[in-house]
């Protein structure tokens, strides 16, 4: 059924305020006037302008004093297009529990230091009441405006509250990997933290691999550590695992040798107490210690008497450059020598 638009005429009731009347909705009053009237309607969705010196910062925000972007120079620039341009991206904050009309910032510590530079005495701000900790990090880690002891500082922290590792790595959108290589920075060696800390390297995986060379060899890094001009890159801290490394097989396979050099002296000894008074004369026939050395694929070795094979035909190798020891098939060994050890 067609329905006709009833048009108003003059000195006549409106139709929709008839309709009302008619409904029992005459006491909700004008809408139109509800709707239009600001006081009475939803609230606009914007930033509001904030009184600086009713803001904080907070005192666990992620970055540091020390933060480049904290800089007299950073801030001076940032302060510069402020006065010319305004605050373009408002500032968030939340509410202080502990000062009822005052607040926190959530994120913009930054912003807010450069208005009061340039002269400023409101900002304009989002007031965010669901804003943590965690949120903080994550909004810097994608501007990359943390230093990784700032990352480590806050990892550290969460710690502290009982947090896993894989935990905290999950809120941050980063891997465990990620997480446990900071960690590392919470407890340096005395060299190392002040290499790190004085910027010599910022970069997290050579910390760590200096970390490595510093549980093996703690006299070498220092000293390496020591020298005026001594660059620390990927390849340089390479060298010195490498340098460290050689050091400590060689280390090994003197302290193997001497091993076998005290059995035989002892063994030695025992024999000497169990002959007759009259002195033992050496055989010059006989080998105190034979050591016998080997050429396998081009590289020569010797061979480890004292280290029992799986089976017959095969027998285990050292070899001379890297220390490496494997067991071999000795139709694949060609033998080099026979010498007393």
């Amino acid at each position: 059924m067609a329905t006709a638009v009833k048009r108003k005429k003059s000195g006549e009731e409106p139709v929709v305020s008839s309709m009302m009347s008619g409904l029992g909705l005459d006491s909700i009053g004008d809408l139109s006037g509800l709707l239009s009237d600001p006081e009475n309607g939803p609230a606009e969705a914007g930033p509001q302008h904030i009184a600086l010196d009713l803001i904080d910062e907070d005192p666990n925000q992620p970055r540091h004093a020390d933060n480049p972007g904290f800089s007299k120079e950073s801030l001076a620039e940032l302060a510069e297009t402020i006065r010319l341009r305004g605050v373009k991206t408002p500032i968030s904050l939340r509410d202080n529990k502990d000062q009822p009309g005052r607040y926190i910032i959530n994120h913009g510590a930054r912003r807010f230091r450069a208005t009061k530079v340039a002269g400023k005495d409101t900002i304009p701000a989002f007031i965010d009441n669901d804003y943590l900790e965690v949120d903080q990090v994550i909004e810097n880690l994608q501007r990359n405006e943390l230093t990784p002891r700032e990352i480590a500082d806050y990892i550290g922290r969460e710690l502290a509250k009982g947090k896993k590792k894989g935990e905290i790595a999950k809120e941050l959108g980063k891997s465990p990997a990620f997480v446990t290589q900071h960690v590392t920075l919470l407890d340096l060696p005395e060299p190392i933290a002040q290499a790190f800390q004085t910027g010599r390297t910022n970069d997290v995986t050579l910390i760590n691999e200096l970390t490595k060379a510093y549980k093996s060899d703690d006299g070498a890094v220092t000293a390496w550590l020591a020298g005026p001009n001594q660059d620390i890159t990927r390849g340089t801290v390479k060298q010195l695992r490498d340098f460290i490394d050689a050091e400590s097989r060689g280390r090994v396979i003197e302290e193997d040798e001497s091993e076998i050099d005290a059995e035989q002296i002892s063994a030695e000894e025992e024999a000497v107490d169990r002959q007759k008074p009259e002195a033992k004369v050496a055989d010059p026939d006989k080998l105190k210690k034979a050591i016998v050395l080997v050429r396998h694929d081009g590289r020569q070795g010797r061979l480890l008497l004292k280290k029992r094979p799986a089976s017959h035909g095969f027998a285990w190798i050292r070899l001379d450059d890297d220390g490496a020891e494997f067991e071999a098939d000795l139709s694949s060994v060609e033998l080099v020598a026979v010498i007393e050890g």
